[in-house]
């Protein structure tokens, strides 16, 4: 196994001079979900079935942020094209949390969420940005910029609460490993 610690030798997507033909602002929220991606397979990447499932301190699974992670993209993207959720997006939300998740099927899942949200993102037009949009039942008010810059925010939230439950499991094996 890889030390997650060790890998970390290249500049952030940011700084890397990529995705110069594409608008500011879907050019940040590709590179802060290449960041992500990045992340999320360099600290959870080696996690066993039982870790990612694992709740250290209570704290919510690792399964849990990456569905979050893969299904709240689909949803946020939804909202800026315009859509409202379907029966089946709503569906999704009541099982994140669910217990037993297979590491190759959740990285499987966020994989392909990465790949759809960044032709969604792509297919969206820099220069409507302010356009107005609505997220919920209630309707609440953004646009379509405040939706992608928000589909960047959410993500990293969530990535980091899973690099930090990463984190406690790793020390956890390290430290079982120390006294085997």
């Amino acid at each position: 196994m890889s030390d997650p610690i060790q890998s970390a030798t290249r500049p952030e997507p940011w700084l890397r001079n990529t995705l110069t033909d594409i608008p500011a602002v879907q050019r940040a929220v590709l590179h802060a979900l290449e960041l992500a991606h990045e992340d999320l397979e360099r600290w959870c990447g080696d996690l066993t079935d039982e870790e990612i499932n694992a709740r250290p301190a209570g704290l919510p699974p690792i399964a849990f942020h990456l569905r979050h992670i893969a299904r709240g993209l689909d949803r946020l993207l939804t909202y800026a094209e315009g859509r409202q959720l379907n029966a089946a997006q709503m569906g999704t939300l009541e099982t994140e949390i669910d217990a037993g998740a297979r590491r190759a099927d959740v990285f499987a899942e966020l994989n392909t969420a990465f790949d759809r949200s960044r032709e969604r993102i792509l297919s969206q037009d820099g220069d409507r940005l302010e356009e107005a949009r609505v997220v919920g039942e209630k309707r609440l008010p953004t646009s379509l910029g405040g939706l992608l810059v928000h589909v960047a925010d959410h993500t990293q939230r969530h990535v980091g609460q899973a690099v930090t439950t990463a984190k406690i499991l790793l020390a956890e094996r390290r430290k079982r490993s120390a006294t085997d």
